[in-house]
């Protein structure tokens, strides 16, 4: 995705094409703000650091760019708000879709929605999260941050949308034209290139997705 975003190319094609080898599939080729959970990051950094307890810190240093460049994912969905808002997020409402590190879950160890929507407060946002599972979780852990129970209440007078975390009431039930009709702004940031972007900028959005044009 990083190199796509200097070249204009789209990582979604790339990832197509790669896909059409069956020795690799097309299943885990999606680029976006990355991984987290509570196994994953915290394996990938376990092992690379035995490597080194060992004496064979080169033979993990791709393990070590793994991470890098994961969190780099996050940092980036943050630059692309900020730049969608002409250079600063502060006082700006942003809608957070997302907390679970992944649909179908209410886990927010290591979110990387939660991590993006931390950041974006940092910067000044008004941040509003919501989530169809892991609010409670959410609410627990990160109590500065505001949350909505619905959808709709987070995206009413939003400047931004950011769907961080892909559940099908963000991927495949909101509509663009809907979504406008509540927000005060255009700007959506892909974070998991769940949308369909053709359609988003159709309906007079300014989209922006993660590797992509």
């Amino acid at each position: 995705a990083e190199i796509a975003e200097v070249t204009g190319a789209d990582v979604t094609q790339l990832a197509d094409a790669i896909g059409h080898d069956v020795r690799i599939g097309r299943r885990f080729l999606g680029a976006g703000i990355g991984f987290g959970g509570g196994c994953l990051p915290k394996d990938i950094r376990a092992f690379a650091a035995r490597a080194e307890e060992l004496g064979r810190r080169d033979s993990v240093a791709f393990l070590r760019e793994v991470d890098a460049i994961n969190m780099r994912r996050r940092e980036r969905a943050v630059q692309l708000v900020v730049d969608g808002l002409g250079g600063t997020v502060f006082g700006k409402r942003v809608a957070v879709l997302g907390a679970a590190f992944k649909p179908h879950s209410d886990d927010i160890r290591d979110s990387p929605a939660l991590d993006v929507a931390v950041r974006l407060k940092g910067l000044g946002a008004d941040v509003v999260v919501t989530d169809p599972a892991a609010l409670a979780n959410a609410r627990r852990v990160h109590p500065h941050l505001d949350y909505a129970e619905h959808r709709d209440d987070a995206l009413r007078g939003a400047d931004a949308v950011v769907v961080v975390t892909e559940w099908d009431e963000y991927r495949r039930e909101l509509d663009p034209g809907h979504a406008s009709a509540l927000t005060a702004g255009r700007l959506v940031v892909d974070g998991r290139n769940c949308l369909d972007a053709a359609a988003w900028r159709a309906a007079g959005w300014d989209y922006r997705g993660m590797g992509r044009p």
